[in-house]
């Protein structure tokens, strides 16, 4: 691809720049259907686009345009590898347009590739996790629900166990009641807290053949259990995830961080704006995150509502209700200082 940059206008920080598309069967999957995709980059980035032949000139503020160039090269060598470029590509193409971390271009952004494909990064919270992912032993990664804290980090554990860099997978939730009475649930025990694993499977299964995820099951290379079956337990040479662990009591966070044996990686996700534990409980993750942190060789991930990836109403939502809480905190603070005014 050729990159024709025009003079800079005269006032401010304009600039205009053409992008040479040397494919031109691929162009029409970059623009999508009636340029629906251009459209949504001219909304999401502050730019203005338009397309000639093979050319998509772009016009706007100086950083803006380098965002748009950015994201449009990313997008086409996606195409040029192969793999699909829909809405779901384009959103997550504006959101990595304004990485922060200059080290990173666009083009660059770390992948997670397993036998089913590659598995990027669609925001820059999701990118800088996955290097650490790839760094650290054990981390943290705390966030609100869309942000792909489960789903990368299976991910993750599927590229090492079929590179033969772990023996075993080994993901984990605690059965605890959002609202429902586990008693009430038919069946056996498996059966009962089957339905509190089901995001770890569903996960595995984009990541796997469903024969596949079977036979390792059958095999014991993939376990998915209850955080109360790691009870006694030394797992080594495995990948190990800790879901929805602010649901957990710090009894059992500490019990199930010290399952940690020689070659495991271990990564806790949770969201401590989502916990069922009973009131007065203290959530376990919380209670880590404030001994943990800081202790070499342990990193902590933190994800906001930039970086959820479902359907752009769940940003919304998570907005919505983190303005509710602050502004009830906020209440209750002035509460506080009123109430010793008066006692004055």
């Amino acid at each position: 691809m050729t990159h024709i940059t025009s003079t800079p206008a005269a006032h401010g920080s304009a600039r205009a720049i053409t992008l040479d598309f040397a494919d031109n069967a691929l162009l029409p999957l970059l623009l999508g259907d009636h340029d629906r995709h251009l459209v949504r980059l001219e909304q999401g980035l502050g730019v203005r686009l338009s397309c000639r032949g093979n050319r998509v000139a772009i016009a706007g503020d100086s950083d803006r345009v380098e965002a748009a160039r950015g994201a449009l090269d990313g997008l086409y060598r996606r195409l040029e590898r192969g793999e699909a470029v829909g809405m779901s590509e384009v959103e997550a193409a504006i959101k990595l347009a304004d990485i922060e971390d200059p080290r990173l271009p666009l083009a660059d952004v770390p992948a997670i590739r397993t036998r089913r494909g590659a598995v990027a990064a669609r925001s820059p919270g999701q990118a800088r996790y996955m290097e650490t992912l790839a760094k650290h032993e054990m981390v943290f990664a705390l966030g609100p629900a869309g942000t792909g804290k489960t789903y990368l980090a299976v991910a993750q554990a599927v590229a090492m166990l079929q590179a033969q860099r772990i023996d075993r997978i080994v993901l984990s939730r605690p059965a605890v009641e959002a609202g429902e009475r586990l008693g009430f649930l038919p069946g056996d025990l498996k059966d009962k807290v089957d339905p509190y694993l089901r995001p770890l499977y569903d996960a595995l299964h984009d990541m796997m053949p469903a024969e596949q995820v079977a036979k390792r099951l059958a095999s014991g290379e993939i376990e998915v259990a209850p955080l109360a079956f790691m009870r006694g337990r030394t797992l080594a040479h495995a990948f190990v995830i800790l879901d929805e662990a602010q649901n957990t009591t710090p009894v059992q966070m500490k019990m199930a961080l010290t399952r940690m044996g020689e070659g495991t990686r271990m990564v806790i996700n949770g969201d401590l704006s989502q916990v069922d534990l009973p009131t007065g409980t203290r959530s376990g993750l919380r209670d880590a995150l404030e001994t943990l942190e800081g202790v070499p060789g342990i990193a902590v991930c933190r994800f906001d509502k930039r970086d959820v990836v479902r359907h752009p109403l769940v940003a919304a939502i998570v907005d919505a209700y983190d303005q509710r809480a602050a502004a009830e905190r906020e209440t209750r603070s002035r509460g506080g200082r009123d109430t010793e005014g008066d006692a004055a």
